[in-house]
């Protein structure tokens, strides 16, 4: 499995509630550029219609070898999931208030895959309390690795 794109904000602003792997319908030289790694997704989030899964805003570049049919750098692409877990995301979306987000794209057995992360969203208190408690574990382990060393 090799990773292509990571979103790190999403720890930081999110809550992540539960995690979903589905495909991605891309063009011939967007999966191109995808292999090559000259993508983004700190922007990007999925959203529901039609029963259909669709991730806008992720920034794929154009294939510097393409031609005059090279793709749009930030059309909207389809993900693939089956129709009754869409059905369940969409239902806990409208109940709860959720957004989905995608966290990874990567390659599977030459397949392209996106992990997509159900979310609800930090306050700003909720932030400050995480980096406090992240800020307290790298204390307690750089007194024990100077405790043993």
């Amino acid at each position: 499995m090799k990773n292509l794109a990571n979103n790190k904000k999403v720890s930081h602003e999110y809550f992540i509630m539960d995690t979903y792997e589905c495909g991605i319908v891309l063009m011939g030289t967007e999966i191109k550029s995808v292999r090559l790694g000259k993508l983004a997704i700190s922007d990007a989030y999925a959203r529901i219609k039609n029963f259909e899964l669709f991730l806008v805003n992720m920034h794929i570049s154009k294939y510097e070898y393409g031609s005059i049919f090279n793709h749009e750098e930030t059309r909207e692409r389809k993900l693939l999931m089956g129709k009754r877990d869409i059905i369940r995301l969409s239902q806990k979306i409208k109940t709860d208030g959720l957004t989905l987000i995608p966290t990874k794209v990567y390659l599977k057995n030459s397949l392209c895959k996106v992990e997509l992360a159900l979310c609800k969203g930090k306050k700003q208190y909720d932030k400050r309390e995480s980096n406090k408690e992240e800020d307290a574990k790298r204390r307690l382990e750089k007194v024990a690795k100077d405790y043993t060393g």
